[in-house]
């Protein structure tokens, strides 16, 4: 068995596309994933799964979601290793430690190309740090994020697709919840 975390992308944000965690769990459990536990209200679930194929299992969640609970959010799948990974290669160590509140971890569905990475930091007119390794993204907002220029229609639209964020705070909960 392997051992999985999904994000959710737009569920339970201003009241919009709601899910309850519960629900979310059932949903899992249905579907043949194991030992489904949720973190938070925002869409983190970490489980087991005979599956070796991790965007097979985004679209198999895709699609269920949609049609048992009515809501049609993006699932992110990492396995424990990969998410392992994604705390290992932080390029903010520092600021991770001083500030992880405005860390933020950003799951892509593709990785990006350097020159994109490059114009996002260009585009950026705070002191906000823009890394990329692989399909993930690192975002320091040392301002915080609910002021800052740098939002996620901007992201999108100079990474060419869309992604989910966690602070890492979250991140380092999911990280521990793979581990028992």
């Amino acid at each position: 068995m392997t051992t999985y975390i999904a994000l959710l992308r737009g569920v339970n944000v201003g009241g919009h596309n709601m899910v309850a965690m519960q629900e979310l769990r059932k949903l899992c459990e249905r579907l043949g994933l194991e030992n489904a536990t949720t973190l938070l209200q925002s869409g983190n679930i970490v489980f087991q799964s005979a599956s070796r194929d991790a965007s097979a299992l985004e679209a198999r969640l895709e699609q269920e979601t949609a049609k048992r609970l009515g809501v049609k959010p993006a699932y992110f799948v990492r396995t424990a290793d990969e998410w392992a990974s994604l705390v290992k290669r932080n390029p903010f160590r520092e600021e991770a430690e001083r500030d992880p509140g405005h860390l933020l971890a950003v799951l892509m569905k593709h990785q990006p190309g350097a020159g994109a990475i490059k114009a996002l930091r260009a585009a950026i007119v705070g002191r906000e740090l823009v890394e990329a390794r692989g399909r993930d993204g690192y975002f320091f907002y040392p301002d915080g994020v609910g002021r800052s220029k740098l939002t996620p229609n901007l992201i999108e639209r100079h990474l060419g697709g869309s992604g989910t964020a966690r602070n890492w705070n979250t991140v380092l909960k999911l990280l521990a919840l793979t581990r028992g």
